[in-house]
C-alpha cells in the first residue's frame, strides 16, 4: 500500500485541509490518507484549544464517506510532544511493506531543517509538497543534504498542483469567537459539531 501520512492540530479541521489530502492522494497514487491529529505540537506554542475527543470527532465527521481517509490516533494515543519522525517509525514498524508518504504544506519547507531527525524523515517517507498562500515557490532542495541522489530524485516525481486555499483553523476559532459565520471553510457537520459543543466560543 501507498499511505499518505498527513499530521497536524486540526483545531479545527478545514476544507483546506481535505482538499490538500485529497490532490495528493490522486496525484500521487496513494491508497490511504492518514489524518494524525497532534497530542502536542513542537511547532506551536499553545496547545490545541479542542479537546483530542473533540478534535477526533470533527476528523471522523469530515472524513465520513471516503473510503481512502482514515483517522489515525497514534499521537494521541502516545502523548507527549509529536515528533514526526516518531509517528512514521512506529507506522513502519506496522506496515514494514507499505510506502509511506509525507503530506506538507510549502510553509512547512522553510522549518525543516530545524525538525527533530529530518534525515531520518527522508529516509521513511516521500514528502508530498503542497503550494500554501503566502509561501515561497516550493523548493525541494531542502532536503538534498538530507538523502542520495536516486532518493531526492523520487522526491521530485510527485509535483503536487492544487487550488491556493487560504483556510487557516485559528481563522475558523477567531470568527466562532467573533460569532461570525464559518460555512463553507470546514465541513457542514464540524460546522454544526462547533455550534453544538460552543467550541472556541470566548470564556
Amino acid at each position: 500500500m501507498r499511505i499518505g501520512v498527513f499530521g497536524g492540530s486540526f483545531d479545527p479541521i478545514h476544507q483546506g485541509h481535505l482538499i490538500l489530502a485529497e490532490q495528493c492522494r490522486e496525484q500521487a497514487g496513494l491508497d490511504a490518507v492518514w489524518f494524525v491529529p497532534c497530542a502536542l505540537s513542537p511547532h506551536k506554542e499553545q496547545g490545541a484549544q479542542g479537546t483530542d475527543r473533540q478534535r477526533i470527532e470533527m476528523i471522523e465527521l469530515a472524513l465520513a464517506g471516503h473510503p481512502a481517509f482514515q483517522l489515525a490516533r497514534i499521537e494521541i494515543e502516545r502523548g507527549g510532544v509529536s515528533y514526526t519522525v516518531d509517528t512514521l517509525k512506529a507506522i513502519h514498524e506496522l506496515h514494514t511493506d507499505d510506502e509511506l508518504f509525507l503530506l506538507l504544506g510549502a510553509d512547512s519547507l522553510d522549518s525543516f531543517d530545524t525538525w527533530h531527525e529530518p534525515t531520518e524523515i527522508c529516509q521513511l517517507a516521500t514528502p508530498l509538497i503542497v503550494n500554501r498562500p503566502g509561501a515561497n515557490e516550493i523548493d525541494l532542495s531542502v532536503f538534498e543534504k538530507h538523502v542520495d541522489s536516486q532518493r531526492y530524485a523520487s522526491f521530485c516525481r510527485y509535483p503536487i498542483a492544487s487550488p491556493l486555499i487560504d483556510i487557516q483553523s485559528r481563522q475558523i476559532r477567531d470568527k466562532v469567537e467573533k460569532q461570525q459565520s464559518i460555512r463553507y471553510l470546514t465541513p457542514r457537520a464540524v460546522e454544526k459539531y462547533i455550534e453544538t459543543q460552543k467550541l472556541y466560543c470566548q470564556k
